[in-house]
């Protein structure tokens, strides 16, 4: 089966989440390429339609796979089908109109989309997406000491160190919540430390280096972060969103907080008291929360797609 991943490329790089879905399903035995759409807001993706049509055209391609609306809506006008969708969680917060024009776009023309979250299915009033989070790959996602990571990533500090990894000055990811947090523990020992802009090679060791990966968003959909600190065994605290509570479950170590300063100070004091490794990654695989799984469940909705794409082509060719 041959597939072609659709997302925004105006990095000049494949998105991280996207990159490393597809690297599972590559792993998995999938033949995939990947189009980066190149353009600035809604008439930069208008653009790239004749590029996406070509490039369909020319690659043979069994499945296209869009993520993120606006790739998806590009796709669509490109002629792109069978065509999956997978929504990320910033997509549920789109102004209403293009939540409607989303809907529109999955009732009529997406054969099948996919969400992160309940959360998301319900905000968008999608009844027949499909859940599927982020995998996590757990061969590179792993314990290791930390002194280990802390001498890799020239970390040469004795203080109890707070990761925020997440660009500070994104609204969304509310780091002056984090800032009020640590500052309320009144302990010069503690230091928060925010990470971004960072090859992904990296953010195993810069979560094995921490005492405590904080995130304090106002709002998420599957959190992958936290996926990733959990199969580090790292403790965790965070606010609730996305489906951050249910992938923590009652893992020790690891603390859902409210957005009260003091409370988020306080969990972040539990978390450092436990001063020890988590089960966090027996978690993750009792979620089936794995690449290698996550790349399962995706490949069937391929299966079944194409499937039904062919039953319907055979069906017109006959009548």
């Amino acid at each position: 089966m041959k597939v072609l991943f659709i997302s925004s490329g105006n990095s000049g790089n494949i998105g991280t989440v996207v990159k490393n879905q597809g690297e599972s399903l590559r792993n998995a035995g999938l033949d995939l390429d990947y189009f980066l759409i190149k353009g600035n807001g809604f008439w930069g993706y208008i653009s790239n339609i004749q590029k996406i049509r070509k490039a369909y055209l020319t690659g043979n391609y069994n499945i296209v796979h869009a993520h993120y609306s606006l790739s998806a809506f590009t796709a669509s006008f490109a002629g792109s089908f069978p065509l999956i969708v997978s929504l990320m969680g910033s997509d549920a917060y789109l102004c209403w109109f293009w939540r409607v024009v989303a809907r529109l776009f999955y009732m009529l023309r997406w054969n099948i989309t996919i969400v992160k979250t309940q959360q998301m299915k319900s905000v968008l009033g999608m009844k027949k997406a499909q859940i599927i989070p982020n995998g996590v790959d757990l061969k590179r996602f792993k314990p290791i000491s930390k002194s280990m990571a802390r001498k890799h990533i020239d970390y040469s500090n004795k203080n109890k160190l707070v990761l925020f990894i997440a660009n500070p000055m994104r609204y969304e990811k509310n780091y002056s919540l984090a800032i009020e947090a640590v500052k309320a523990l009144n302990d010069d020992n503690v230091e928060l430390w925010p990470v971004f802009n960072k090859s992904n090679s990296l953010i195993n060791y810069y979560i094995n280096a921490a005492d405590v990966l904080l995130l304090t968003s106002k709002w998420e959909g599957s959190v992958n972060i936290i996926k990733e600190g959990m199969a580090c065994n790292c403790p965790i605290v965070a606010t609730d969103v996305g489906d951050i509570k249910w992938v923590i479950g009652d893992t020790d170590g690891c603390y859902i907080s409210s957005f009260n300063p003091l409370d988020v100070a306080n969990k972040v004091k539990n978390a450092l008291e436990f001063s020890r490794k988590t089960e966090g990654r027996k978690r993750i695989l009792e979620l089936g929360l794995d690449s290698e799984s996550i790349a399962e469940k995706i490949i069937s909705i391929y299966k079944y797609t194409f499937n039904q794409s062919s039953m319907e082509q055979s069906h017109k060719t006959t009548y």
